[in-house]
């Protein structure tokens, strides 16, 4: 029995396929012919394209196309109709870019040297969205010096592995500033992977040996172990932030990832972590280890961390040139750190401190503090924010949303000095008023919140 025909169209050997620009031409037929023929072909745009006219364009290609009978011919003529449209695509797209290049060199009022510079001032994102605009703006932006501050947080979810290896590569040596990677905004699930920052080993952590700044935000699985292996590669970041830190699978406090972390990164003067995974009982014995590794600390912030008292006292008097200090959100805090702090750090640098939403946090141990700065310990301090939603606890032991604190005489001596503690009003926390205790709203007057709806986003000044 004789096999079916197979209805399919044959496939062909690539090599098979004449490329066009390998054909030869009939005898006579030289390159102006050519351009002449083109020229006539591409005159034909005042027909119409589509439409159901037997004038249209769309409807002689078709029956061109059709006339060729013979199916091994019929084959060969598509591909080679293929072949040059797509000629026709990529040679067009070259003039619109040679025609915007003109128009950019003759209208653009800065230097290519300047323009580089401006260049490199913009976010990753829009230096790309330049860099397609013409040859001369892609000239500029693939120069090096454009990559020596990386930022892909504004397209995080376009952003893979592969994407920022390409970065990585193309700023080289010039990748001295900042990376920044991640989302902002949202913990959703994006493309990269825990092997993202592989490309700063290349070359023996060249790339990573140049890097200052490092910003990492809601990446998935970064655990501390993963984190400290990328940092080893980075010895000379002076500024580390990394928003959606996860401490492990094994449930150790956070607190245990610090001097890790430090451990090959001791120039650095800002660190900002914001823990998201579970902690388990606190430790301070890598306290300790973790202000030996970084003697030039002036900014610290750790967001929903598992630091107590004890730790908290141990960091701030250790941190002999720390200017910023926020641990928002810790469980573990009650203040009480803040007495031993008094005649030891009388004369410390320390300019904010901000206790946001710690829910241990007494109203005592303010007042106390306050007292203190009264006495004239803390001469450097300048900014101090105690706000919480679940109110300061009182010496009853309840939450206490009305303290007693000396407003009138703190304004009067520190009038430097801004004492920020917004708390939602006891009766309803859906209000939408507040009362102001001092007179003064001025970021340089003392100003005290009772009651409030809105609170202020933590700030981090490093």
């Amino acid at each position: 029995m004789d096999a079916p025909p197979n209805p399919k169209r044959p496939c062909h050997d690539p090599s098979s396929v004449k490329d066009p620009t390998s054909l030869h031409l009939a005898p006579g037929f030289n390159q102006s012919n050519v351009d002449t023929t083109i020229s006539s072909f591409l005159s034909l745009s005042d027909l119409p394209l589509f439409s159901s006219s037997p004038l249209s364009i769309a409807c002689s290609f078709d029956r061109v196309l059709d006339k060729v009978i013979d199916a091994s011919d019929h084959d060969r003529f598509l591909d080679r109709t293929l072949q040059l449209a797509s000629l026709l695509h990529n040679s067009t797209k070259r003039c619109i870019r040679r025609r915007a290049t003109l128009h950019n060199s003759i209208s653009w009022p800065l230097l290519p040297e300047l323009t580089t510079k401006v260049f490199s001032m913009l976010d990753t994102k829009s230096l790309m969205q330049a860099s397609v605009c013409c040859t001369m703006f892609n000239k500029c932006a693939m120069d090096r010096v454009c990559y020596s501050h990386i930022d892909l947080t504004m397209a995080a979810k376009n952003v893979d592995n592969g994407v920022v290896c390409i970065m990585i590569h193309r700023a080289g040596k010039e990748l001295r500033l900042s990376l920044k990677l991640g989302s902002i905004s949202s913990r959703s699930t994006f493309l990269l992977t825990r092997s993202c920052l592989a490309p700063l080993s290349f070359n023996h952590g060249f790339a990573g040996g140049l890097l200052r700044s490092l910003h990492l935000y809601n990446l998935t699985l970064t655990p501390g172990k993963s984190l400290c292996a990328v940092l080893s590669l980075c010895p000379n970041l002076t500024d580390l932030k990394v928003i959606g830190f996860i401490s492990g699978t094994d449930k150790v406090n956070s607190v245990e990832h610090l001097a890790p972390i430090t451990t090959n990164c001791r120039l650095i003067e800002h660190l900002f972590l914001e823990n998201c995974g579970a902690a388990g009982p606190p430790s301070s014995s890598s306290v300790v280890e973790f202000v030996d590794n970084c003697p030039n600390l002036s900014s610290l912030t750790l967001f929903q961390f598992g630091v107590n008292d004890a730790m908290t006292r141990t960091i701030i008097m250790g941190f002999r040139q720390l200017k910023y200090i926020n641990l928002s959100g810790t469980y573990g805090i009650s203040g009480s750190f803040l007495r031993d702090l008094g005649l030891s750090c009388k004369d410390s640098p320390l300019e904010t401190l901000s206790l946001r939403d710690c829910y241990y946090l007494k109203e005592r141990e303010v007042l106390l503090f306050l007292n203190s700065i009264l006495a004239g310990d803390f001469k450097s301090i300048r900014y101090i924010d105690i706000s919480s939603k679940h109110g300061l606890v009182s010496d009853a032991g309840i939450a206490t949303f009305e303290p007693k604190f000396p407003i009138e005489e703190l304004k009067k001596q520190k009038p430097g000095v801004t004492f920020v503690a917004i708390f939602p009003a006891p009766s309803s926390s859906s209000s939408s008023s507040s009362e102001l205790y001092s007179d003064s709203t001025s970021s340089s007057g003392s100003s005290y919140y009772s009651y409030g709806e809105d609170e202020e986003e933590y700030d981090d000044s490093g």
